[in-house]
């Protein structure tokens, strides 16, 4: 969901300081906790997933449009190319419009996801795209444009305190809900927080949205670990030249690494890039887990970063599963030179064509090495050009 960077307003963030939790508020995991956990969990492997006929998280949770069925046939899938983990957007809207309803729906998500042998990464905010988010029918895709129905949660009802209450009682009452189940695997409280929205939004942004998320996102993860989860929770840094200096970040990233039990970032780049952000963050002494990456023309791709993270014990979800209503086939630059005439020649995103079929065989292939290879071991299959490959060339 990254987009090429935008100059952001970071200085009026710096003016307002965070809300420290309540006294007795739960406390962050120890370093040992998060660890534990993590050795308790199978190589965190998957995609970010909305299914392909969903457009955004609106129309795949709605109760007009959730397709069990569809996500059933997509989340085996996943579990053929051994997945055990999907990165899956919530929205406060949907609970606003109907709690409990919202709830079951995420409970059949769950048990669906625990059929196939995927425990999910639940999103409670995102900062990408639409900052206008409306219930309802969603508008169709604009042609060739690159996840151009998204939207963000909260929005702009970020700018009025009075939504706060209603958002702290989303927060508390999902993560509340969920807190003991272990078909869960983590609670990821806001995406890229501090993104400037991207595509052609700009004008409907709020002036001051880094400062406001500044303010509100402490909150929101005293609001989610109140609710004592047993679950990990975290907000993965995606921007900045370095991020192994804390007195160098804005107040949003500083959060996020300083509130986070388990450490989560996006890479986009090339593999040196990769192992460059790993080196960054292995300062904090926890778990890691690149929750997006892989964008093809930009350099990160199954091929080259995967074997990588398998050999460093960190756990990788790309962006995008299957090829649909989100179009995230297409690159971050269709917002300026949408693909109408033709898809692009290489896919930027997403791993499966809609019936299933991998756009790219030899990616399934390296999927399935080193889901079933033990941790941190990179079985020869999953190599770049494995040796017995390049045996028969010489």
């Amino acid at each position: 969901m990254k987009h090429a960077l935008l100059a952001l307003a970071f200085g009026a963030a710096a003016l307002i300081a965070p809300r420290a939790p309540a006294a007795d508020a739960p406390a962050r995991w120890t370093s040992a906790k998060a660890h534990t956990w993590y050795q308790h969990q199978r190589w965190p492997l998957g995609s970010n997933y909305v299914p392909a006929n969903a457009i955004n998280e609106l129309e795949m949770w709605q109760a007009e449009t959730f397709d069990p069925a569809r996500i059933d046939k997509e989340l085996g899938w996943a579990q053929q190319l051994g997945m055990n983990t999907m990165r899956v957007f919530l929205h406060d809207l949907l609970w606003k419009q109907d709690p409990q309803g919202f709830r079951r729906r995420i409970d059949q998500f769950l048990a669906l996801a625990d059929k196939h042998g995927i425990k999910p990464i639940f999103v409670l905010f995102d900062s990408c795209w639409d900052p206008e988010p409306k219930l309802g029918p969603q508008h169709p895709p604009i042609p060739g444009v690159h996840n151009s129905g998204w939207v963000q949660s909260p929005g702009v009802a970020m700018t009025d305190p009075g939504q706060y209450p209603r958002l702290e009682q989303y927060v508390k009452d999902i993560v509340g809900s969920f807190a003991k189940d272990n078909r869960v695997l983590a609670w990821d409280v806001w995406n890229e927080p501090d993104n400037p929205g991207g595509g052609n939004y700009d004008a409907r942004e709020p002036n001051d949205k880094v400062a406001l998320v500044a303010k509100l996102l402490p909150q929101v993860f005293a609001w989610a670990r109140s609710a004592a989860p047993t679950q990990p929770l975290t907000s993965g840094v995606w921007h900045d030249e370095d991020w192994s200096d804390l007195s160098k970040l804005n107040p949003v990233e500083r959060t996020q690494l300083e509130q986070s039990d388990v450490i989560t970032f996006h890479s986009y780049g090339w593999p040196e890039e990769f192992a460059s952000r790993v080196r960054q963050l292995a300062g904090y002494g926890r778990p890691l887990i690149c929750t997006e990456y892989m964008a093809r023309g930009a350099g990160s791709t199954i091929d080259g970063v995967l074997p990588l993270a398998k050999k460093l014990d960190v756990g990788m979800v790309n962006w995008g599963f299957v090829e649909g209503r989100s179009q995230t086939i297409m690159p971050w630059d269709s917002w300026q030179r949408p693909y109408t005439l033709q898809p692009p020649t290489i896919w930027f995103h997403d791993l499966l064509h809609g019936d299933g079929t991998p756009y790219r065989q030899r990616e399934a292939d390296i999927l399935r090495a080193l889901s079933h290879a033990p941790r941190g071991v990179v079985p020869e299959a999953a190599l770049m050009v494995p040796a017995s490959a390049a045996a028969t060339t010489r």
